[in-house]
C-alpha cells in the first residue's frame, strides 16, 4: 500500500482534525420526530446524486424501496450538503444516501443516524471499498505540477482552487489531509487552506463534484477537488485510466448539463487519494426497526445488485448510481465501527 494509502485510510496522521466541521452544528443532539415513519418514507440525496445524469437510479430506488415496505417514499434532492445532513440527523428524512464525513457529521448531531449498507469492493467485500478523490488541473496546465518528471501537489501553493463542499469526504477532508501532509502544516494553521490569499490565493466550493469540476473547466481556479464517481457520467479516460496518476480525462460530446457546453475540454489529475466508501443511512427514531432491516435486507440482496438502472456495469458507456467494478460489486451490511479511520479524520 502506498504512503498515501496508509495515512488516509489507516489515519495515521491525525493534524487535520476538524478540518471537515467548518460551518456545520457542533452539539450533539437535534430536535427529532417523537415516532417512527407511518405511512411514508422520505430518503435525501446529496447535491452530487440529484444530478439529473441519476434520475433513473432514484427512480429505481424509490421503487424497491416502496415494493420491501408497502409505503410511499419521497424522494428529496439538494443543492446544498447541510440540507442533506440536516435532514437525516432532525429525522425528516428517515434515508439517506451520504459521504464517510457528512455522515459522521449527522451520526455527531444524532446517533440515531446508522450506517446500514455501502457499496464493495471489486470482491464482493469491504476489505478495499474505496473510491477515488483527485486533485485535477487543466491539460494545458499539467506540465506545471511536474516535479522531476512525476506529477506532484508541490506547486498548487498560491494557486486558485476550488473544494466541494466543507462537509464533502473526497472533495474537502481526504484533499485537505493530504494537503496538510504534503506541506507539513500545522494544526494551528490549517484553516489557511481554506481563505483567499493565504495557502491558496482564492478558494471556491461548488457545492457538487459537478460544480467543482466546472469551476476548474472554465478557468476560475486553477486546481479543482472531486471524485471519480460523480464524474463518470460527464468524463472519459482519454489517457490512462480512472486509478492511474496523471491519467487525462476529457468532457464527453454527449454530456449533460452543466458539461453541455464544456465538450472536449480535457483535465489531469495531480493527485488520486482513497476515500472509504459513503454509506446509506437511516434514522432509527423516525425508522421503524422493521422497515429498517426490510431496507437493509433489499439493498444488500442479489438481485438488487442486478438492477441496471442502480448499478452500471464495468467500463459502461452511461454510469448509474453506482459503477460495478466487476460483476461481484454490490451494496453489504456496514456499521459504524468500519468508518473509524474516517472518525479519527474528523475528529469525532
Amino acid at each position: 500500500m502506498s504512503k498515501i494509502s496508509k495515512s488516509l485510510l489507516g489515519v495515521s496522521m491525525i493534524s487535520v482534525l476538524g478540518l471537515g466541521l467548518a460551518g456545520c452544528a457542533s452539539g450533539t443532539s437535534t430536535k427529532k420526530s417523537s415516532s417512527a415513519n407511518k405511512g411514508t418514507i422520505s430518503v435525501v440525496f446529496y447535491p452530487n446524486e440529484s444530478a439529473k445524469s441519476f434520475s433513473g437510479s432514484r427512480a429505481a430506488l424509490k421503487k424497491s424501496i416502496e415494493k420491501v415496505t408497502g409505503k410511499t417514499v419521497k424522494l428529496q434532492t439538494t443543492t446544498d450538503y447541510n440540507v442533506a445532513i440536516q435532514a437525516i440527523a432532525s429525522g425528516k428524512a428517515q434515508v439517506a444516501y451520504m459521504g464517510a464525513n457528512g455522515y459522521i457529521q449527522a451520526n455527531h448531531l444524532s446517533k440515531d443516524v446508522q450506517p446500514f449498507a455501502a457499496q464493495s469492493d471489486a470482491k464482493g467485500t469491504l476489505k478495499d471499498a474505496s473510491y477515488n478523490s483527485y486533485l485535477m488541473v487543466q491539460q494545458k496546465d499539467a506540465h506545471k505540477y511536474q516535479v522531476d518528471g512525476k506529477y506532484s501537489i508541490k506547486n498548487v501553493k498560491g494557486k486558485r482552487m476550488s473544494y466541494v463542499s466543507n462537509s464533502s469526504t473526497s472533495g474537502f477532508l481526504v484533499p485537505t489531509a493530504e494537503l496538510t501532509r504534503e506541506f507539513k502544516i500545522k494544526s494551528k494553521d490549517k484553516d489557511t487552506l481554506t481563505q483567499n490569499g493565504e495557502f491558496f490565493s482564492k478558494v471556491l466550493y461548488g457545492g457538487s463534484h459537478q460544480g467543482s469540476a466546472v469551476n476548474l473547466i472554465k478557468g476560475d481556479v486553477d486546481v479543482a477537488a472531486f471524485d471519480d464517481t460523480d464524474l463518470m457520467p460527464y468524463l472519459k479516460v482519454t489517457s490512462g485510466s480512472w486509478n492511474k496518476l496523471g491519467s487525462t480525462f476529457t468532457v464527453k460530446d454527449d454530456a449533460e448539463a452543466p458539461f453541455n457546453t464544456l465538450k472536449g475540454q480535457q483535465v489531469v489529475n495531480i493527485a488520486k487519494m482513497p476515500v472509504q466508501q459513503g454509506p446509506w443511512v437511516y434514522n432509527t427514531k423516525t425508522l421503524s426497526k422493521t422497515d429498517q432491516k426490510k431496507i437493509a435486507d433489499e439493498f444488500t440482496s442479489k438481485s438488487f445488485a442486478q438492477n441496471k438502472a442502480i448499478f452500471s456495469a464495468p467500463g459502461a458507456k452511461t454510469p448509474k448510481l453506482f459503477p460495478k467494478q466487476s460483476n461481484k460489486s454490490q451494496l453489504v451490511k456496514v456499521n459504524d465501527k468500519w468508518y473509524a479511520p474516517t472518525h479519527k479524520l474528523v475528529g469525532y
